[in-house]
């Protein structure tokens, strides 16, 4: 048992250093930037003609690439101060940058010098640049940060996205976005004010195999997408984790993980839903609810008639899947759909009297790495970022709607927005 008014957030600055130090040590140069220059492409002045030839170029498989990759020379990229050295940081962002072309890490905020110490080591980061919560305003003077990445529990996005901002620094901010849409309206105003870009990390929204879905979609492929079903939901463990304290989290599963499919539905049909419907469930006597629902169904109903059908919770077994169901002849989606590795496209399809069941394949690719380069190639050109401030401000919306339709047993109306795409900036090229 624990009581909350002893776990403020005084107390998670203080409990920091709980977490899991694995970071690779891989060089952020390593790799493509070491052939940069074209004068290396061929091996000393022998004409190409006369190079001995492996049987495997010959292959009727292998194709030339279209253009070679070009990372940006480590010098002009993109610098990030990382803030918020807790597991996702350390085991899925840092390492990200090993697979960066535009991005790197420069600094590091924590509130465990000690583990920032250790971080910064293992990447070579100036432990001048290590900064702890208190010091953290000091980075306006720091010149290699242009960018923070804020990977902080909910309640404390709003606060820091304020200080970068005000510190002049471009914000890239771990979704969900806030705890309310007033805090988002801030945040976004602050950065506006400061002429600084803020974008929300929808990492869905930058992986190529939840872009071809989005493509059948909108493409109508496989005719008119008429409903759709999003699930996201894991058996959370630990009682005394910031997640499962409201001042910290703001929520419980719909925020966490329902917010996967409330803004993959959006992604992928590029509409905005006209009105939701919800009903929420905790199992009484669970210690670990206390503070925050357990599990929600939620009903999004979109202008052209999809309906999306969601569902989140923390206490079942893991499940991240979405499936689309069309009109002619075919359902398609992913599963698992929202892992950081390892997701899996699903088609099955009539051909004939044949249900044909497929598993089309995409290169994987590293998220962090895509929506990282993706922000800086946006600092870089003065863009506005495909998932901006206002992106996360519309699921905060929604979501505020889908506690109050669960809460007073009706369908709540949402704003009508006409076209598509009304929030997202210009959809990001995959050139990776």
């Amino acid at each position: 048992m624990f009581s909350s008014d002893l776990y403020t957030r005084k107390t998670f600055l203080k409990n920091m250093s709980v977490g899991i130090l694995t970071a690779t040590s891989l060089p952020l140069n390593a790799g493509n930037d070491l052939e940069d220059s074209t004068e290396k492409s061929s091996p000393g002045d022998v004409p190409e003609e006369k190079l001995p030839r492996s049987p495997l170029n010959h292959s009727t498989e292998q194709e030339e690439p279209a253009f070679y990759p070009a990372p940006r020379n480590p010098a002009k990229r993109v610098g990030y101060a990382i803030v918020g050295l807790g597991h996702l940081a350390l085991t899925d962002v840092m390492p990200a940058f090993a697979n960066s072309k535009y991005s790197k890490p420069v600094a590091l905020v924590s509130g465990d010098a000690h583990k920032a110490k250790v971080v910064a080591e293992q990447y070579g980061i100036n432990p001048m640049n290590i900064y702890d919560y208190n010091t953290f305003d000091r980075i306006a003077d720091n010149k290699e940060i242009e960018a923070v990445y804020i990977i902080l529990p909910n309640s404390m996005h709003h606060e820091f996205t304020i200080r970068a901002a005000k510190a002049g620094k471009h914000v890239l901010c771990e979704k969900p976005m806030a705890n309310s849409a007033k805090e988002c309206e801030e945040m976004i105003d602050a950065c506006k004010k400061a002429n600084r870009k803020l974008m929300i990390a929808y990492r869905i929204q930058y992986e190529p195999n939840n872009a071809l879905i989005r493509d059948w979609v909108q493409q109508k492929k496989y005719g008119n997408v008429k409903l759709m079903e999003l699930f996201n939901g894991q058996n959370i463990g630990d009682p005394s984790q910031w997640r499962l304290k409201k001042s910290l989290a703001g929520g419980g599963s719909l925020p966490d993980v329902g917010i996967y499919c409330l803004n993959t539905a959006r992604y992928l049909l590029g509409e905005e839903p006209d009105a939701v419907s919800g009903f929420i469930h905790t199992t009484p006597g669970d210690i670990r609810f206390k503070e925050v629902e357990e599990s929600v169904m939620f009903q999004l109903h979109f202008p052209s008639g999809v309906i999306a059908n969601c569902g989140t919770t923390y206490g079942a077994h893991m499940t991240r899947r979405y499936r689309l169901f069309a009109d002619a002849g075919a359902w398609f989606g992913m599963d698992p759909a929202f892992s950081y590795k390892g997701i899996r496209i699903e088609l099955s399809q009539s051909i004939g009297k044949i249900e044909s069941k497929q598993y089309p394949a995409i290169e994987e690719k590293d998220q962090f790495a895509l929506e990282i380069d993706h922000f800086s190639e946006c600092v870089r050109n003065d863009k506005k970022p495909f998932t901006p401030g206002e992106e996360g401000l519309q699921d905060q919306r929604i979501i505020d709607a889908i506690y109050q339709a669960a809460k007073e047993g009706k369908v709540v109306s949402l704003k009508k927005y006409d076209g598509k795409d009304v929030f997202r900036g210009e959809v990001p090229k995959d050139d990776k």
